[in-house]
């Protein structure tokens, strides 16, 4: 099984795009493993963006995270997930998105493009443990007892 974390940003929340959004990652067969709203602080922030601290940009993505509420989730999927995702999701710029994508549809500018989505297995392990404790995913249904099976 493959994980992704998605990251619906700040713009995505005021736009009210989540549930759309999380449709289409649903639809695709994708099932979610862990869902919250939460403000991202600084501390948290950094974590996440450490692998571009130290380019232009990185203040900016602090910054961007960090100003409203962002929806945070785990998609989990077989192998190749992370590719199906990240085709979903679409260039990270709007304008270069191809039309059927979340930033393809829904995108307006480079800087407020939606959506984080990890770029591969292991990033998505690594950025899941960071935002999401294994208390709080849930991996799969046990149909002998009809619960949930938590990590």
């Amino acid at each position: 099984m493959e994980r992704a974390l998605i990251i619906l940003k700040p713009d995505a929340v005021q736009r009210g795009l989540v549930g759309p959004i999380l449709t289409r990652l649903e639809q695709r067969g994708l099932k979610l493993q862990g869902l919250k709203l939460m403000r991202v602080d600084e501390g948290l922030a950094r974590r996440h963006y450490a692998e571009h601290e130290g380019k232009a940009f990185f203040a900016g993505l602090v910054n961007y995270i960090t100003s409203a509420p962002v929806v945070v989730a785990v998609v989990a999927g077989k192998s190749g997930t992370i590719e199906m995702v990240r085709t979903m999701v679409g260039a990270t710029n709007p304008a270069k998105a191809a039309p059927g994508t979340i930033r393809g549809d829904f995108g307006v500018e480079i800087g407020r493009n939606l959506i984080h989505a990890s770029d591969s297995p292991e990033s998505g392990e690594r950025e899941t443990a960071i935002f999401f404790q294994p208390t709080e995913l849930i991996t799969s249904w046990d149909r002998a007892t009809d619960s949930w099976i938590y990590e």
